[in-house]
């Protein structure tokens, strides 16, 4: 069967969301090759076991599947169309899985120089945090042809439970700025929320219980509490360390608003979110979990 299939994969991006993902694949028996500019992330995936690659380009050499996870568009772009050339070194029939949360239009970009090439592209950003890739529970948003979802499955199951296809390339990048502008404007309402009835007196763990299984419950609720010690696995009670960094809320929030302007739409709540991510980023708050958000609204 085809989920059976060892493949030879290269996987580039090894930060809080990669390095897992690349452990799961590892873990499933895939011949997998990884490679980040980062050496500490390199030796956390290396004692793991995982082979890791002197550069991009070697980890490419041979692969079937070649998946990135990058924190940006520019990112994405500068691996496959830049100085490095990264796609010139991939052979016809090669499957190429974005991972990372960029925009739509470098998506396409990116899919159109592969196509020449005839390399296969999807784009498939994950939700599902830090939690979900250690756990292999992510959901993936795919963009692209669905004979190229296909050939990515067997992959795609390895890392996450859930796999939706969103249409054509570029599509599943939109979805997850959809998805991700509700998260920023849901963990900032519930952060408010908390905060003014701490302010009041309340027990910040009576009070989340009392929302979660009210009308005002949400994922930050059920899995990602912003306050201290009310769940000890969220990041919150880890001082805000790890998860999912406020600067790339901010940069997801932000790809929002260019596409909301791009198309017309009216984002206003998405907008607020934005600019409260913006001021909180700029208060020396940009490395920590994006639930940290709540730090703006504490009293004292």
């Amino acid at each position: 069967m085809q989920e059976q299939h060892t493949m030879k994969i290269a996987f580039i991006g090894l930060g809080n969301m990669g390095g897992p993902m690349a452990h799961n694949l590892h873990k499933a028996g895939h011949e997998v090759r990884a490679f980040d500019l980062s050496q500490p992330a390199r030796d956390k995936l290396a004692a793991d076991g995982v082979p890791i690659a002197a550069d991009a380009k070697a980890a490419v050499a041979g692969a079937e599947v070649v998946i990135s996870m990058l924190p940006a568009s520019q990112h994405v772009e500068g691996l496959f169309l830049g100085a490095g050339e990264l796609l010139a070194q991939l052979p016809a029939g090669t499957l190429i899985i974005d991972c990372s949360t960029i925009a739509a239009a470098t998506s396409r970009k990116v899919a159109e120089a592969a196509k020449a090439k005839g390399v296969a592209f999807i784009d498939a950003p994950v939700s599902g945090g830090t939690g979900g890739a250690i756990a292999g529970t992510l959901t993936f948003m795919v963009g692209g042809d669905a004979a190229d979802l296909e050939r990515a499955r067997p992959v795609l199951e390895k890392m996450g439970a859930n796999i939706f296809h969103a249409g054509s390339v570029g599509a599943g990048q939109t979805a997850k700025i959809c998805n991700n502008m509700l998260l920023g404007i849901l963990m900032a309402g519930t952060s408010e929320a908390i905060a003014l009835g701490v302010a009041n007196g309340l027990d910040p763990k009576v009070l989340s219980e009392i929302m979660r299984r009210s009308s005002g419950g949400n994922w930050a609720l059920e899995k990602y509490n912003p306050f201290p010690g009310v769940m000890e696995t969220a990041p919150a009670s880890k001082g805000y360390a790890g998860g999912f960094g406020t600067d790339l809320m901010l940069k997801d929030l932000g790809l929002a608003q260019e596409n909301a302007m791009a198309v017309k739409a009216a984002t206003p709540l998405g907008g607020m979110a934005r600019n409260l991510y913006a001021a909180h980023s700029l208060a020396g708050h940009g490395a920590l979990d994006f639930s940290s958000i709540i730090k703006m609204v504490q009293k004292g």
